[in-house]
């Protein structure tokens, strides 16, 4: 067998005293698109961040292609793209200077980084704008620029948390397309979401994070399975003791109706 992508044993993580990540155990192999999801504070963009090497204070072992995110750091951020969930860009720079900027980065030669640059962004159709300022784009526009940032270097392992954020209707299917193309070549992909049906359709493994725990693992139809149907969404507010809107909802429309005439 191939050796895992990614690699987590005992990952333990916690801000101050509260436990963030309470011994995850998890095996990624090339070729697999995996959901990770849960709900707000689960541990989901923490997980993220310790596999790309930014952040160094938690226990257990993490590794990205067989290297220790501890003490090859360097090393294995060359071999991984990564989308965070917000996109932090320099605002005064163009679009051409950002990424020629993110292709040096990664070790690229100037004209293939460029070559490369362009004809992502064509595809996302914000070629004709390469030398627009950073700081004037729309929401949408700066998430395809993290996008292509990812892809540049061609990365074996593909971190994604929320990629679909502000993205027209167009963008998503191209992003899920290109998704399911890049694991079908071999790569890994990490996708971290909010949005059930996406994860539902796009991702062959999902991993479900509740109270800093992996509470199921495995394919949709696989986890489906196990709880005789059902949508993802109602499978998660299963596992992870969510649910309970109508109710929720009934409460707040009862409070707005106080006091009407």
């Amino acid at each position: 067998m191939t050796r895992p992508s990614i690699r987590l044993v005992g990952l333990k993580k916690a801000y101050g005293l509260t436990t963030v990540l309470d011994g995850i155990d998890l095996e990624v192999r090339p070729g697999q698109v995996v959901g990770y999801i849960g709900p707000n504070g689960a541990g989901k963009s923490t997980t993220i961040k310790i596999l790309m090497g930014l952040l160094d204070d938690f226990h257990g072992t993490v590794e990205v292609g067989g290297l220790d995110v501890r003490t090859e750091t360097l090393v294995v951020k060359s071999l991984v793209g990564y989308v965070p969930e917000s996109a932090q860009l320099y605002e005064v720079l163009s679009m051409r200077e950002h990424l020629l900027l993110v292709s040096r980065l990664q070790g690229l030669d100037d004209e293939l980084g460029m070559a490369r640059a362009e004809t992502l962004m064509d595809a996302f159709g914000l070629l004709p704008r390469m030398d627009t300022r950073l700081g004037t784009l729309s929401r949408g526009q700066r998430q395809k620029v993290m996008l292509a940032g990812a892809l540049l270097h061609d990365p074996e392992v593909l971190f994604l948390d929320e990629p679909l954020s502000g993205l027209d209707v167009a963008s998503t299917i191209l992003v899920k397309t290109l998704i399911r193309a890049l694991a079908d070549a071999g790569k890994t992909v990490f996708y971290s979401s909010h949005i059930m049906d996406v994860v539902e359709r796009v991702c062959d493994r999902i991993v479900i994070l509740s109270g800093g725990r992996i509470v199921a693992d495995g394919s949709y139809e696989e986890l489906s399975a196990q709880r005789e149907g059902g949508s993802l969404e109602s499978l998660f507010a299963e596992l992870t003791g969510s649910g309970g809107e109508e109710g929720t909802v009934r409460r707040m429309l009862d409070a707005l109706a106080e006091g009407r005439p």
